[in-house]
């Protein structure tokens, strides 16, 4: 068990935390007031579990808030840190950025390829200053959900990072990318090198060449902004929360198949009318 001067610290910087919203807040500040009057560690935790206990059963917490709940009820809890997520030889290493829709399902993919150093999700793009999970998600910071990756490239070359890209989005939705509905998941390649960006460019008209898909291709192709790294909650998510990532996954894959079976019969009719 931790000591009562370690959680005060942790409510401390949660009710400090301009994330930490209103109502949380406030059980926050009463968890920490009963403990400071010496109110019994036991029962005044449980009691703030039961308390969050609603809203975190439906993943409705703000992030920092939710580790601090996991923990709460005994989970361990990996912390991301910034020096896990570091160039270490430029040689032969580069980072790249990708915004495909939400950043929960843009890990896996690149993270358990050959090559990738780090993956890091976060949000960039636009004019705000360490910008929070809720404020992004409002859709009004100007930013995206997007993935920062770390790769080595004697391993995995820039081309086969888009290559992959390309296979995991819909490069016709300006407006959200599968159930995840904003401006705040459309698809932008973000390039770190003029190199990354004329191979962007060359990509992106292959695929319009291709004539695959029957809607514009609406892929944003810019120069990396910077680039705020996501709250702990959302790193990894794939691995801290597999179920609810699988279902994510499976139906973003279905989206796919039909689209692209519907651009091979679409392909193919096309060419039986020239013929």
């Amino acid at each position: 068990m931790r000591t009562t001067e370690e959680l005060l610290r942790d409510i401390y910087n949660l009710i400090l935390n301009p994330s930490t919203r209103e109502w949380e807040r406030y059980l926050l500040m009463n968890t920490k007031d009963a403990l400071e009057n010496r109110g019994n560690q036991k029962e005044q935790l449980a009691k703030l579990e039961m308390e969050l206990r609603p809203l975190a059963t439906r993943n409705n917490l703000t992030p920092d808030v939710s580790d601090f709940y996991q923990r709460l009820i005994g989970n361990d809890v990996k912390v991301t840190t910034l020096n896990e997520h570091q160039i270490q030889d430029p040689h032969f290493q580069e980072r790249t950025i990708f915004a495909g829709g939400c950043f929960w399902c843009m890990v896996e993919p690149f993270e358990t390829q050959a090559g990738i150093i780090s993956v890091l999700s976060g949000y960039t793009g636009g004019e705000l200053s360490h910008p929070s999970y809720d404020q992004v998600s409002s859709g009004t910071s100007g930013h995206v959900e997007a993935v920062e990756i770390i790769f080595d490239t004697r391993i995995i070359s820039y081309q086969g990072l888009l290559e992959l890209y390309w296979q995991i989005i819909d490069p016709t939705d300006a407006l959200g990318q599968f159930q995840d509905r904003g401006i705040q998941y459309r698809p932008i390649i973000f390039a770190t090198t003029a190199e990354q960006a004329k191979l962007a460019e060359s990509k992106k008209q292959q695929v319009i060449d291709a004539n695959t898909y029957q809607k514009p291709i609406i892929v944003e192709i810019r120069e990396a902004a910077i680039f705020w790294p996501a709250e702990n909650y959302h790193q990894e998510f794939y691995k801290k929360q597999p179920k609810r990532y699988k279902a994510i996954k499976r139906a973003r894959q279905q989206f796919l198949m039909y689209q692209h079976i519907k651009g091979k019969l679409r392909n193919k009719m096309s060419v039986k009318n020239s013929n």
